[in-house]
């Protein structure tokens, strides 16, 4: 996952004042954070609240927050600064609430640090959002909840939430019992919880009937979700994406953030077989070196990890890895510090996020002698870097000339233009109908960018509205 994915949610442009109420959210952080954006702007929308992108427009700001890394968290912080101006020109017609992680984690520390702040909710709060929206303008004050209570959030969510656009992230799990030293995840996301799969099913087949066609399955650890499914049988991952693959309509399922420790055979044997269950897996090992691992408390050795890599790949032997990496965790060495270099080397990733080590107040890790210093972190992951980007980029190269299925979602910037995304995540723009938008087609790589894969169709697109089927097909000339 990315250290900070800064994103607008947004519904077009932006609105004038008098047609109701306008609300702008900025996202810090992981996909999660994303979804629950999403689902704030849906429970806001019979509140007569619409998406903006410009906070000075807004009625409410709210800023949903990561505490992963301390960069991501002062963030917030600069944020409240540039606000303040802002709230103070609109003379209490602006609400600004924070949300997320830091405001579970810091919540006094943020009402004290930022006296503009009306409203500090939790991630497990987030269905209470009109009640504390009321809350702060009965007291023109400070409304705080960062009570835990998971399952009445995924429900309350789920009835306010609509699709936009052809992919949808759909929470399954929430909540960490790993325990990893370094991360603040149990703490403010609290134990793990696995979504009931009957209200997965049903908010799925909502979706597919309001014309999603990807599914990706969210969770801290969303391979240790578990329940019981519709034939009375234990669950787990692998059945919850054989029985989503059956919806009519879901063309494609992905899942993340996976632990490996809970990588079990009925998931890899899924990964294998079901067509649907796309072959990217993002999987974080941390570190290379076992004393590191342990001093991680990430429950397994390197030696585990690459084993459990040559499981998945005898599975699905075309599936393209992705991880996560620390550098310069308490106690590294140099030695420690060219196993992880060994282990990336033996994976080959297609994509992966490193990162320094950050300090999180409350963490084992913060207290554990034998810090690295700055600089040799900066060194370690640069070094790191390279090897990464040398990685991804001989895989993008590998694709040059090969045809993909790519799942088309949205117009690209030029006229005719389209962007998908290929089996393995990656973007891909190709000159394409708009009819196209929501199926998939075969289309052969051209070339690799920076940050993105060119490419033109070469075969007809599956998956598409019988009415546009049958619309083209009375335009196609017949020999």
């Amino acid at each position: 996952m990315r250290e900070t994915l800064d994103i607008m949610v947004k519904d077009g442009p932006p609105r004038e004042r008098t047609a109701g109420k306008a609300v702008f959210v900025k996202t810090y952080g992981c996909q999660m954070n994303v979804y629950d954006s999403e689902r704030m702007v849906d429970l806001l929308r019979p509140l007569g609240y619409r998406p903006v992108d410009d906070p000075a427009a807004a009625d409410l700001v709210i800023l949903n927050t990561c505490h992963i890394r301390e960069k991501a968290a002062e963030k917030l912080y600069s944020d409240l600064g540039r606000l303040r101006e802002t709230k103070k020109e609109k003379v209490g017609e602006m609400t600004i609430a924070v949300a997320g992680c830091v405001a579970q984690a810091e919540g006094a520390e943020v009402q004290s640090r930022a006296d503009i702040v009306d409203i500090v909710v939790g991630p497990q709060a987030y269905h209470r959002l009109p009640e504390l929206i009321a809350k702060a303008a009965r007291r023109k004050g400070e409304a705080l909840d960062t009570e835990f209570a998971v399952e009445e959030k995924f429900d309350a969510l789920a009835k306010s939430r609509s699709a936009d656009g052809v992919s949808a992230f759909l929470t399954v799990q929430e909540g960490c019992d790993k325990f990893c030293t370094f991360c603040v995840v149990p703490y403010t996301r609290g134990q793990e919880v696995s979504r009931k799969a009957a209200a997965i099913l049903a908010e799925a087949r909502m979706l597919a009937d309001q014309g999603v066609r990807e599914l990706t399955l969210l969770g801290q650890n969303v391979n240790a979700w578990a329940s019981v499914g519709e034939d009375g049988r234990s669950w787990g991952l692998g059945d919850l994406c054989r029985a989503l693959a059956r919806i009519d309509g879901v063309l494609r399922i992905r899942f993340m953030t996976s632990h490996p420790r809970d990588m079990d055979d009925g998931l890899i044997a899924a990964l294998g077989k079901e067509e649907k269950l796309m072959p990217f897996l993002h999987l974080p090992v941390q570190a290379g070196s076992d004393r590191i691992l342990a001093a991680m408390n990430r429950g397994h050795t390197a030696a585990d990890y690459l084993a459990l890599i040559g499981k998945i790949r005898d599975a699905r032997p075309d599936i393209a890895l992705s991880g996560d990496f620390i550098v310069g965790f308490p106690g590294e060495t140099a030695e420690d510090f060219e196993a992880t270099l060994a282990l990336a080397r033996a994976v080959g990733y297609a994509s992966a996020y490193s990162f320094k080590y950050s300090r999180r107040p409350g963490t084992p890790a913060a207290s554990m002698p034998k810090q690295v210093n700055e600089t040799e972190k900066d060194r370690r992951l640069e070094a790191l870097q390279a090897l990464l980007r040398a990685q991804r980029d001989a895989f993008c190269a590998s694709l040059v000339g090969k045809a993909l299925p790519v799942l088309f979602e949205r117009p690209g910037r030029r006229p005719g233009q389209l962007i998908g995304r290929t089996p393995y995540l990656q973007s891909l723009h190709a000159y394409a109908p708009a009819s196209m938008i929501g199926s998939i087609a075969p289309a052969r790589i051209l070339g690799v960018t920076s940050n993105a894969l060119a490419g033109e169709v070469v075969g007809r697109a599956e998956g598409m509205h019988p009415a546009v089927t049958k619309a083209e097909d009375a335009q196609t000339p017949r020999e």
